[in-house]
């Protein structure tokens, strides 16, 4: 039975991924900072274990107890809105340590065993808010432009063992609670000068009418680890596609 190991699953689109691949018949290892299994499907083949990727010693910890992993999903992130000037580099780099440094600790992690067996697969939950510039979310794009910049490069270095990494860039996700999870984290101050151009900003944001699923993601996910021939990047959910391929990339 393959086994796949997934971060950030304590909700949203972890525990949509978590679902999809033990209904695939996969064993599944869910990790969260705080282990719980509250909405997480009942599996003899789902094993909850603790990680927060910013620890190295927890890092070890989950992976000295996991045994072989198949496929890895780097989804643990945190998201950030607000302009430059509301942000304190403080929380900027405790994103990036999540979002970038994370990613980069967990696929180093697990590429030895991967390499030496010549097989598996790291799939990297990006944003499509990389496809265009867009206001209050200067670092948080930064941080998933990093993500994308580093995988794209990653997988030529893995690709030589039988590795492959791919990019997921799901869009706008209201139905999870990744916004909310992201304000109680970061904050929101804005500052007063800025207030009026981000709650307009805001607005366009919540009158928009095409939205990601935790559904789509999930789908996208299981195409980049069960499909060889996936495309380096898989956008999710039908704003991620019209603005993937409005800016020129190719339908997936």
């Amino acid at each position: 039975m393959p086994r796949i190991l997934i971060t950030g699953c304590s909700s949203g689109f972890g525990q949509a991924i978590a679902a999809r691949f033990l209904d695939e018949g996969w064993e599944v290892i869910a990790t969260m900072r705080s282990p719980s299994t509250e909405g997480l499907p009942p599996s003899d083949h789902l094993r909850i274990v603790p990680l927060d990727v910013t620890k190295p010693e927890s890092i070890e910890a989950a992976l000295s107890e996991t045994g072989q992993i198949d496929a890895l999903v780097n989804n643990a992130g945190v998201g950030m809105l607000n302009v430059l000037e509301g942000a304190e580099i403080d929380k900027a780099r405790e994103l990036f340590e999540i979002n970038v440094l994370g990613t980069m600790a967990m696929s180093r992690a697990v590429m030895p065993g991967m390499r030496r067996r010549r097989s598996g697969v790291i799939v990297n939950i990006s944003s499509s808010v990389t496809l265009r510039p867009l206001p209050a979310l200067s670092i948080y794009s930064a941080s998933k432009a990093a993500v994308n910049a580093f995988t794209e490069s990653f997988a030529l270095e893995a690709a030589d063992f039988g590795v492959r990494a791919r990019l997921v860039l799901p869009g706008s996700a209201p139905e999870t609670s990744f916004g909310r999870n992201a304000v109680a984290r970061m904050g929101m101050d804005v500052p007063e000068a800025y207030g009026a151009f981000v709650q307009t900003y805001l607005q366009t944001l919540r009158h928009s009418t095409d939205k990601t699923s935790a559904l789509d993601v999930s789908n996208a996910v299981w195409r980049a680890v069960t499909d060889v021939y996936a495309p380096m990047i898989l956008p999710a959910g039908p704003d991620a596609h019209a603005l993937f391929q409005k800016t020129g990339g190719a339908a997936a």
